[in-house]
């Protein structure tokens, strides 16, 4: 495919940038489009839980369609991982500093510094429509004992959510074109690269049961291999992981 430049929207206010995506593809848009808004009341993170629209902070969604099944086009929430990442390591000038963590947080300093929030649905044209929302926290983060957070800000790196779009629209693009190509295994070798808690033991909480293993490996979907303690496997798609403290 040849390479694009996705056209960028800014809105002052909206409620959600994913329900607005979700408007535009089912009116016909097919993007490639980025829609920010300078204010989100409404906005929403993983589980329906509320995302904290701070002040200063991006909020932004990809419009994209797609002609591929569901399951592949899941894989896009780690295209949009390596997106944040590269968008992390030129504010911090330091790569070493952002982890992604499974399925679709980004961390600096181990500390939550953005999410993601993949959504689809059948494109009029045929095909799927795909919303990916992203926020970052820029200037400030929301205080979250469970999952402590932090901002680009905090970690010591000035960058004005101007700027931040079109760095992390550019760099979703090349990845996505990287994914469309060659399919999801570079995608998958790229974020075991910096991928947060690889090899150590995690709690991963499913809808009707915890298990307790270690996170062994990425499946070549994206699932999250937990070796059990039996010495056997459970691979797991969907569910929230935790790393106990050390000691």
């Amino acid at each position: 495919m040849a390479a694009r430049t996705p056209r960028i929207e800014w809105l002052e206010q909206t409620g959600s940038t994913n329900a607005e995506a979700r408007e535009r593809a089912l009116a016909g848009e097919g993007g490639p489009l980025w829609i920010a808004a300078r204010q989100q009341t409404s906005g929403r993170g993983r589980r329906g839980r509320p995302w904290k629209s701070l002040h200063g902070n991006l909020f932004a969604s990809g419009l994209y369609a797609i002609d591929r099944p569901p399951a592949q086009a899941a894989q896009l929430s780690f295209v949009a991982a390596l997106a944040v990442a590269a968008v992390c390591d030129a504010a911090l000038g330091d790569a070493g500093r952002t982890r992604l963590k499974w399925p679709n947080d980004v961390l600096v300093d181990g500390r939550k510094v953005a999410g993601i929030l993949l959504e689809s649905g059948s494109a009029a044209t045929g095909g799927l429509w795909l919303a990916i929302g992203i926020g970052i926290n820029l200037s400030a983060a929301p205080v979250d004992v469970e999952r402590p957070a932090i901002s680009l800000a905090e970690a010591g790196a000035s960058l004005e959510r101007e700027a931040a779009l079109p760095m992390l629209a550019e760099a979703f693009e090349r990845a996505f074109q990287q994914w469309m190509r060659s399919g999801f295994g570079g995608v998958r070798d790229q974020w075991l690269l910096r991928a947060h808690g690889l090899g150590q033991r995690c709690v991963v909480r499913l809808e009707h049961e915890t298990l307790d293993g270690v996170f062994g490996d990425l499946g070549p979907d994206g699932a999250l291999r937990l070796d059990l303690a039996s010495g056997g496997h459970r691979y797991i798609s969907a569910g929230e992981v935790f790393f106990p403290a050390a000691g």
